[in-house]
């Protein structure tokens, strides 16, 4: 199976079993989510254990996860490496979840894995339930193996001690930060949560992280020092400083083994910061191992980077953001980096949020940086209602409307947007999805066109 397999079967035939095959496995997602690697390590051995024939990095944490693992695949792709990239969820299309070298898997390879997968379970393990996620997994691994690429940076989909991907024996283990998020499976305090994310840390592997929290620091080290893994922090081991930020970009020094200077990064806000010193110092580790990684490697990866959701132009004049903060700390790096880059701007912001959120922590932030706030309800189930959303806004000052789907949002905002405008999308990547959807079906500028109509 390769990136571009050509099909012997009209596009409409392919567009229907593309189709059947996502819906299959979207259909499981009637098992839940079964934290747990009994299953993925079943799984791998009925593929015969395609996660063995790749390097990898594995990318923890409650924030930063999406960015972090962008900016690793430039800068080794930068090197002339064959890199694959898995991340979830995706924004538009199921196939971004899966890339080599930046392009996504083709929705016939996703038929043909799909199947086969499906084949070889019902002859080897016949009684094999896997969740949505650890089949995509599954898929994502075999893809790599069979594609021959050389590395893989892995996100984990939650948590890390028993998320579906932790099957692998990375080279270098990244955990972003500890932070409040999937309570229900994670834990109540930063110490679990953290417990769970410093699950990806396998012996002898070093540590990457910019983890800040005491809890999260010290459980961190307490696991790292038992599975005699060198850890590296942020603040301690490496860090960086920001010397020009504006509303696409910044210019950043990094400080570590080496000493990196002017480095630009084609993202905006303070936070990323912390994603790329964090990156280059799992770089530098690999170097330590004898990769061959330049700082033009690293510059140019960095420089050339394209990631979505994260504080992403969508549009010009009209002015749009999309961001896919989706806990209270992405919520609160939000409004920071909105009042910092945007302080003439008025805001209106749109927010759709899932029911299973800390949706109060969310919009406590978000509620700060705008007078005009239009809640909204992307499509699926674990959508919270605009009724719910509006409970957590009790107090506020500003003009709140609500709309039943992201496209009806999108057209109200339009009839809202003056001279001095900036409309926010966020609350979950979800949202900003439907917005991309929405503003790509026909070409930006037509599409704005329509809906102002």
């Amino acid at each position: 199976m390769s990136q571009h397999m050509d099909k012997p079967y009209n596009d409409h035939h392919r567009k229907s079993a593309y189709q059947d095959s996502v819906n299959y496995l979207y259909g499981l997602q009637k098992h839940g989510i079964k934290l747990g690697l009994e299953n993925p390590r079943r799984l791998m051995d009925v593929l015969g254990n395609p996660q063995k024939n790749f390097s990898s990095i594995h990318i923890a944490g409650t924030n930063g996860k999406g960015s972090t693992s962008a900016m690793l695949a430039a800068i080794l792709m930068e090197c002339g490496f064959k890199v694959g990239l898995y991340t979830s969820p995706h924004l538009v299309s199921f196939t971004e979840r899966i890339k080599i070298n930046g392009l996504p898997i083709s929705e016939s390879d996703v038929v043909d894995l799909t199947g086969y997968i499906r084949k070889l379970m019902s002859e080897r393990a016949p009684d094999l339930l896997p969740t949505f996620f650890e089949f995509v997994t599954a898929m994502a691994f075999y893809y790599f193996s069979v594609n021959k690429i050389d590395w893989a940076i892995v996100e984990v989909g939650m948590g890390g001690r028993l998320d579906a991907t932790n099957v692998i024996i990375p080279q270098v283990s990244v955990i972003t930060n500890s932070d409040y998020d999937h309570k229900e499976f994670l834990g109540d305090t930063i110490r679990e949560i953290a417990t769970e994310e410093a699950g990806i840390i396998k012996p002898a592997i070093p540590v990457v992280t910019a983890a800040a929290q005491a809890d999260s620091i010290e459980t961190i080290k307490a696991i790292a020092e038992r599975q005699g893994s060198p850890v590296y922090f942020y603040g301690k081991d490496f860090s960086g400083s920001i010397t020009s930020l504006d509303s696409m970009h910044i210019e950043f020094d990094y400080y570590g083994f080496k000493n990196y200077s002017g480095l630009i990064l084609p993202l905006t806000g303070r936070h990323q910061l912390y994603n790329a010193t964090v990156a280059i110092m799992a770089c530098e580790l690999l170097m330590q191992k004898g990769l061959p990684i330049h700082e033009k490697n690293i510059r140019m990866g960095l420089k050339t980077l394209r990631c979505e959701g994260r504080l992403e132009w969508a549009s010009k004049e009209p002015d749009i953001i999309l961001d896919g903060a989706h806990n209270p700390p992405a919520a609160d790096a939000l409004a920071e980096s909105i009042k910092e880059i945007f302080p003439e701007k008025s805001i209106i912001l749109i927010v759709g949020i899932m029911k299973d959120k800390d949706i109060d922590g969310i919009l406590r932030p978000l509620s700060s940086i705008s007078d005009k706030i239009i809640l909204t309800r992307p499509k699926g189930e674990r959508a919270a209602t605009t009724e719910r959303l509006k409970k957590s806004l009790k107090g506020y000052a500003g003009d709140i409307k609500t709309t039943d789907t992201v496209p009806e949002a999108l057209k109200l905002a339009q009839t809202l947007y003056k001279e001095g405008s900036l409309i926010v999308v966020t609350g979950s990547f979800y949202t900003t999805g439907e917005v991309k959807e929405v503003l790509g079906q026909s070409g930006l500028s037509s599409q704005l066109s329509r809906l102002r109509e």
